[in-house]
């Protein structure tokens, strides 16, 4: 179809997104204006809850103040701050109140104010402090933005980086910004190390890939006394620059910073420990080895104690080591190791009984949960079965309990469960098939439920500690009433078999008038990146986006392919140094079996996808290109030897290792096989997926003779929302594009 016919079309299928009311008894159709500029779909959740530490109440933040709620009652307790009484002095206007957290005695309040975003995880602001006894505001510097600060266990002090160095202010809430009075600034701002450099050495904060990959970016913790402080030092200054460009003045701005790709040098990092009554800094030994990962690091009870993971760079091998933080010396207490590759998590927890931890694990084939004592010696395995621990909620030592969410219904279904420390009893509170969530309060008394399923918004309850349910605080009724007026179809979930003998999860969406004697299109919504899955059973699977696509008599389906989560190693694990060959495959798979579905025109099966599922979409349309007629490509990785190593060679090991799975796999090398359209689309700022891959793509799809669409978004990041309109823009031309070509 030429470019003409199609800016023919464009206005009319733009007309019909826009009409909002149908012939059917006053019923509504989805525009996408409705999605993403009136909004009219989000789910409402509880937001800034946050126990306080009688485990009674809760805080919570309004428009202009903090307040404290009983859980039992949900009433008012008192008003704890308001936004007039924080006027810095010699100022009129108060600071915004934004982010904010509590010192651990819930005696000051450090808020960040005027947040600058770096990366993903990583930020700096103007922090200030603000004592709810004096009821006195002060900065936290007056020197510069800061980041990630962060109150000593007693209240008294502030650790915070700036300009790569760590700082450490004493005495918060006597600098006011009136003036010093007697205090010096030398004296209430110490400055912990003085070497940092941009793109060179970095202490207190992560480098970019350890935020990315490890989830990351504040990079030192406060020991338990308050009387040490330990942190990471990353030297950056072998690892090779990347360059970014940001449009829009006169001349073009350059942006460098540091991002090591598949098999390339990585930051070396060390851990050290610094005594502030001595001011001595203390080397941690964490071996002589250089190109190796400490993915975390952590106190434990003991205040002389720091616990770190160690991991090899194929992340095959995993350690736990403990270091005196008096001499920084090390001891090895318990060691994993993988014919695949291991995946870290903050699920370990050292008991207050100082002789007991707790971390999880897949060694059995399923992630579960395992009790040690301190010489490493396995106490015993607190969770069995052909299933998964998702996440490790708390332990509520004072009766022995450890509170979990795992997936034993289904790998679709989230529930809220509790196993004794003996390990000799398991009780599952959550009651509803779905997902479900919980936040305990500070003494395990209450907790914070969230609820949904696949075809039903998000439900929020305070419940007790059993799971008894005590009052409602969020069912979304507005928007449960907005579906039924806008037609909301119900998703199903289906399985299939692949000739391999591979069962594969998907969910469904039909046009809300389905007529099994007729053929209807099928859009493919996917990611199938590692651990991932888009095939849950909670609100947001099927998207308002996917539902205006049904009412325009499209199905629209996910498949969780292999290497996705939720069914254990062997199914997550089976692509390692193959990324992307079995997931292509079993999306391919998933197209021929809906082929073979009496109401499916398999001459119209499209797919989209961003990130990994950008490269999925991809790979499909070249690999698969006899089953997809089109695809949209946002973000896409389009050759692994680009992407950052961490993340890389955790699954493919380096290029040097395993070129064949990196060449194989990469879409860049299958460009002449690509059959149908494809509009690829990215962000030329993305630090992430780098637009290089795209260009690359594009260079590749040129040299091929294969006409394609492309839109590219200057200075937007991964996400691509930078800038005004943006978010609306991309959608609008890939709905167009989707419309036009199915």
């Amino acid at each position: 179809m030429n470019h003409r016919i199609i800016n023919i079309l464009l206005p009319v299928f733009l007309v019909l997104l826009q009409v909002a009311a149908t012939a059917q008894q006053g019923k509504k159709s989805i525009a996408l204006d409705d999605i993403y500029k009136a909004r009219k779909f989000g789910s409402r959740g509880v937001p800034g809850l946050r126990s306080m530490n009688d485990g009674e109440h809760y805080c919570q933040m309004k428009k202009d103040s903090i307040n404290l709620y009983e859980y039992k009652t949900g009433l008012l307790s008192s008003t704890l701050v308001t936004s007039k009484k924080l006027v810095p002095a010699g100022d009129t206007v108060p600071i915004e109140m934004g982010s904010f957290e509590f010192s651990d005695d819930e005696s000051k309040i450090l808020f960040a104010t005027a947040d600058e975003a770096i990366y993903r995880r990583s930020s700096k602001a103007n922090y200030f402090v603000y004592d709810l006894k004096t009821e006195k505001l002060s900065p936290l510097s007056k020197n510069g933005k800061q980041r990630l600060a962060t109150f000593s266990p007693d209240g008294n002090k502030v650790a915070f980086v700036r300009d790569n160095n760590l700082f450490i202010r004493s005495r918060v809430g006597l600098f006011e910004a009136g003036g010093r009075g007697d205090l010096g600034e030398s004296d209430v701002e110490n400055k912990v190390t003085t070497d940092g450099k941009v793109n060179e050495i970095i202490n207190g904060a992560t480098d970019w890939v350890y935020e990315e990959e490890f989830e990351f970016s504040k990079a030192f913790c406060w020991s338990p006394d308050g009387k040490k402080i330990a942190f990471y030092r990353f030297d950056e200054s072998k690892v090779k620059e990347y360059q970014l460009t940001y449009y829009g003045d006169l001349y073009p701005e350059q942006y460098k910073y540091k991002y090591p790709k598949a098999g390339e040098d990585n930051s070396v990092v060390g851990i050290y420990v610094y005594d502030l009554e001595t001011k001595k800094i203390t080397t941690v030994d964490i071996g002589k080895e250089t190109d190796q990962y400490i993915p975390r690091i952590k106190w434990t009870e003991d205040a002389n104690t720091l616990a770190l993971y160690r991991m090899n760079r194929h992340q095959d091998k995993l350690e736990l080591l403990l270091a005196d933080a008096a001499n920084g010396q090390t001891k090895v207490i318990y060691t994993e190791e993988n014919k695949y590759y291991i995946e870290i998590d903050d699920h370990w927890h050292f008991l207050k009984n100082k002789k007991e931890f707790l971390l999880t694990s897949e060694r059995d084939g399923y992630r579960h949960i395992y009790l040690y004592d301190l010489s490493g010696k396995l106490v015993r395995q607190l969770t069995k079965g052909k299933w998964e621990v998702t996440d490790v909620i708390g332990v509520d030592e004072k009766n022995g309990l450890v509170y979990y969410a795992c997936n034993e219904t289904s790998p679709m279904d989230k529930d809220i469960c509790c196993v004794t420390l003996d390990g000799k009893k398991t009780t599952k509170l959550s009651t509803r098939k779905g997902t479900n969530s919980a936040e305990f309060s500070k003494t395990f008394t209450w907790y914070l439920g969230r609820w949904s399923d696949i075809n039903t918004p998000s439900y929020s309850a305070v419940y007790k500690a059993n799971g008894e349910e005590v009052r409602m605080l969020q069912d979304n009724a507005k928007l449960k009433e907005t579906m039924v007026q806008y037609q909301f179809g119900k998703t199903e979930f289906f399985s299939f078999t692949t000739p391999d003998g591979t069962v594969l999860n998907g969910w469904m969406l039909k046009p809300p008038d389905f007529d099994t004697a007729k053929r209807y299109p099928v859009l493919f919504t996917i990611y199938g990146g590692p651990g991932s899955q888009t095939v849950n059973n909670s609100w947001g699977s099927a998207s308002s986006w996917n539902q205006m696509w049904a009412q325009h008599g499209i199905i629209v389906v996910s498949v969780d392919n292999r290497g996705t989560g939720g069914r254990g190693e062997v199914f997550k694990k089976c692509t390692y140094l193959q990324l992307g060959k079995f997931e292509t495959a079993d999306q391919i798979e998933a197209a021929k079996y809906l082929s073979t579905l009496p109401y499916v025109d398999k001459a119209r099966i499209g797919m989209w996808g961003w990130s990994f599922g950008g490269y999925l979409t991809l790979s499909c349309l070249t690999k698969g290109a006899d089953y997809f007629s089109f695809g949209v490509a946002v973000a896409p990785v389009t050759n692994w030897k680009y992407y950052d190593n961490i993340y890389t060679e955790r699954f493919m090991r380096t290029p040097k290792e395993n070129n064949g799975g990196y060449e194989d796999n990469s879409p860049v090398n299958h460009a002449a096989e690509l059959k149908g359209k494809l509009l690829l689309i990215c962000g030329m700022a993305d630090d992430n997926v780098h637009p290089q891959n795209s260009y690359d793509m594009v260079t590749a799809l040129v040299g091929a003779d294969k006409q394609f669409e492309s839109q590219f978004y200057p200075n937007s990041n991964h996400g691509i929302y930078a800038g005004k309109n943006t978010t609306w823009h991309l959608y609008k031309r890939m709905s167009n594009f989707i419309f036009t070509n199915l």
